[in-house]
């Protein structure tokens, strides 16, 4: 289960939603739907998370939006 905090929101410039993971750096996915932003994004949060265990680098706990609000 995906615990970490996703920004959705729609782009003019990309005719796309967007979705970005904050406390992943770097994280972030597109998709023609909402839903589909969010199915994307989920797929590069695990990809992003098995990259860095193989790397060796520190995976951050999910600690939500009030981080970042």
């Amino acid at each position: 289960m995906i615990k970490y905090e996703m920004i959705i929101y729609w782009s003019e410039i990309d005719q796309a939603y967007l979705a970005e993971v904050p406390e992943l750096s770097g994280c972030m996915a597109d998709g023609a739907t909402y839903r589909e932003a969010v199915e994307n994004a989920e797929q590069v949060i695990s990809e992003w998370l098995e990259m860095a265990k193989e790397l060796g680098r520190d995976i951050p706990e999910p600690k939500g939006r009030l981080l970042f609000a």
